[in-house]
């Protein structure tokens, strides 16, 4: 009987941290806000995702994923020429020749060869930045601008490029 209780104890126990382990993991795991400036405009453009060698294409969207119900997946338009990310874009980001409308109308997405094809400019990133995660935020646009206009988001977000 004493082993049972001991055995269940230790179990108790284990699955405790292990609930603990989960829940610190799912509220520090999701989407990252990222902040970043181009050297062009390519606001209204199609990122894709290229490898570190820029030779591929490792990510793409589907059309249907560019759609929201109010327009388009575009960046949001922060202040001093930064912009908000809203795809899912990366320091390896490349950006094609389509715009969001003209892919969205597509049944499916080209090849990656074709879409390798359509790259207007595989370095187009001057700043990126990591702000963490986007449900740290309640309202991102204004809290970001704050920071940009206090010039203090390279300080208070991680800079990758």
């Amino acid at each position: 009987m004493r082993y049972l209780i001991t055995a269940f104890f230790f179990s108790v126990l284990f699955c405790s941290i292990n609930t603990s382990e989960a829940q610190t993991t799912a509220n520090t795991s999701g989407p990252h806000l990222l902040v970043y400036k181009t050297r062009g405009d390519y606001r209204q453009k199609v990122p894709v995702l290229l490898s570190e060698d820029k030779k591929s294409i490792l990510s793409y969207p589907d059309p249907a994923d560019l759609k929201m119900a109010k327009g388009y997946t575009l960046p949001s338009l922060l202040h001093k020429g930064y912009l908000l990310d809203n795809r899912g874009i990366g320091k390896n980001v490349a950006f094609l020749k389509m715009t969001y409308k003209e892919y969205a109308a597509l049944k499916s997405p080209p090849s990656t060869e074709e879409l390798y094809k359509m790259i207007i400019d595989k370095a187009p990133i001057t700043v990126l930045c990591d702000c963490g995660l986007k449900q740290s935020f309640k309202n991102p646009e204004k809290q970001v601008n704050s920071l940009i206009d206090k010039k203090q988001l390279k300080k208070a977000c991680k800079t990758l490029k």
